[in-house]
């Protein structure tokens, strides 16, 4: 009944006389599609199985109660559902929009490995936590008492943002620094709206505001702040920097104009659409419109690179991996999605040389699978006289981040690193080498996904909270 009063009111809704109040219009489809809404996500909840043993939950990193909230769905209990969503999740809104569940939750269903499609529990936990917000039950931070301890956090992204809500729900005083001028990390600048609405990055943002966070930003730790004034400041630090170092090419002409660092390009790209002024934009760097765009990489940032530039007007997209379809590491739905919308993968394929400044040509080597690495996939190397030219004009580099060197950055020598060059934090408690002072995310990890910056932001904000409490009862001793 609901699917068949969309279609009527989209129908319809041409028909509808041009100055009939817009305001008007808009809630007629808001009501029809709540309904509607409501429907498909009941509809695919029941379809949960309820089995014994829960590989959705299991799968999820932050072992979200899955089955329990579409049940609650399922007897159009949203409340009570959002509110065990909410109980191991900071951001689940923001979850249900951007985890690779088809590698995840989903993946795992019982009901997608019998054959029969996986419950949606991406869009349903989207759903519920859309409704949550729309209907005032996400309630303001308010914790019980407050704390005098405070504790600084470096970096404003999910693991910082995560690490924050927990801290301030127990009443500590939160000071996050971030070198972007809005908060988020990669939620704000390194994923596109199209696939992450950025008001609904914001609106979390501002809830953490609201309960009394203090974001400091346009500030670069070692150059407008030492990290040591950061942990004179604060009784603990929690270092939730991500991974923002590019891998880079070193092909002969790889330093032309026209090819530019993924993390570049989507930044560029999110900050429009909050009507910023861009000049790099304007000026045609960072700008696909009209132009033969070849992305390099086979990760998430490749597809987020491919579909954007789909979307800026370019004459051809293409996304060029070395490996095949089944051996790359971004998430089989966002190719599937990418090539719906026009994008060309080119397989078993990579950059060997780039001619002309701004760049008119590349040369790629074709590639075949040779020998397992270290980790155990299998290693491209090249095919002999398998070269050919491309014409490009815009040529994106998704190449994967590293991290930066924090320790010369910040002049702290005493922060462990391992041999990759990521900070050393103990597994369960992300305590460093310094004390005091923790660390999560992709800065632990390397690049990884925003739900495990989540789920460690959430632990470490937990440790921290026993640490002060520690510190607290030695004092008064």
């Amino acid at each position: 009944m609901a699917q068949q009063r969309m279609l009527k009111f989209v129908t319809k809704a041409k028909e509808m006389p041009e100055k009939r109040d817009a305001s008007v219009r808009s809630h007629d489809f808001n009501e029809i599609y709540r309904e509607f809404a409501d429907a498909k996500a009941t509809e695919q909840a029941s379809r949960c199985s309820q089995c014994g043993v829960p590989y959705c939950q299991a799968h999820c990193p932050l072992h979200n109660n899955i089955p329990d909230w579409l049940r609650l769905t399922a007897e159009g209990r949203l409340q009570e559902a959002y509110e065990i969503s909410q109980a191991t999740n900071s951001f689940p809104e923001i979850c249900g929009r951007i985890c690779p569940q088809d590698r995840l939750c989903e993946g795992n269903c019982v009901i997608e490995q019998s054959g029969h499609g996986t419950v949606t529990i991406g869009a349903i936990e989207k759903y519920v936590t859309d409704t949550a917000w729309d209907m005032g039950w996400v309630k303001p931070i308010k914790p019980a008492v407050e704390r005098a301890e405070s504790v600084g956090i470096i970096g404003a992204g999910p693991g910082g943002l995560a690490a924050a809500d927990v801290l301030r729900r127990a009443g500590v005083q939160v000071t996050v620094y971030d070198r972007y001028d809005r908060a988020g990390g990669l939620l704000t600048y390194g994923i596109p709206g199209f696939k992450l609405e950025k008001d609904i990055v914001m609106q979390r943002v501002k809830q953490l505001e609201d309960g009394g966070v203090d974001f400091v930003m346009n500030c670069n730790v070692g150059e407008d702040i030492s990290f040591d004034a950061i942990r004179g400041k604060h009784d603990a630090v929690l270092i939730a920097t991500g991974v923002y170092k590019t891998r880079d090419l070193r092909d002969p002409g790889a330093d032309a104009a026209g090819i530019v660092r993924a993390i570049d390009y989507l930044t560029v790209s999110n900050k429009l659409s909050f009507g910023d002024d861009v000049p790099e934009f304007e000026d045609g760097t960072f700008n696909a419109a009209g132009k033969r765009v070849v992305v390099i990489g086979g990760g998430d940032t490749a597809m987020d690179c491919v579909r954007t530039a789909i979307r800026q007007g370019a004459t051809s997209v293409k996304c060029l991996y070395r490996r095949d379809r089944a051996n790359m590491p971004g998430s089989q739905r966002e190719v599937q999605n990418a090539e719906e919308e026009g994008v060309e993968f080119v397989w078993m394929a990579a950059p060997c040389g780039f001619a002309g400044n701004p760049v008119s040509k590349m040369s790629i080597q074709k590639m075949r699978l040779g020998q397992p690495d270290a980790s155990g996939r299998q290693s491209p190397e090249p095919i002999e006289g398998g070269i050919y030219e491309e014409e490009v004009d815009l040529v994106i580099k998704a190449l994967g981040f590293e991290p930066e060197d924090l320790p010369k950055l910040w002049g702290v020598e005493a922060l462990e690193t391992t041999r990759w060059g990521t900070v050393k934090a103990t597994f369960n408690t992300h305590a460093t080498s310094l004390p005091g002072v923790y660390a999560v995310g992709d800065i632990v990890r390397g690049a990884s996904l925003v739900v495990w910056a989540i789920r460690d932001g959430r632990e470490a904000g937990a440790e921290i909270v026993k640490f002060l409490d520690g510190a607290a009862q030695v004092a008064a001793e």
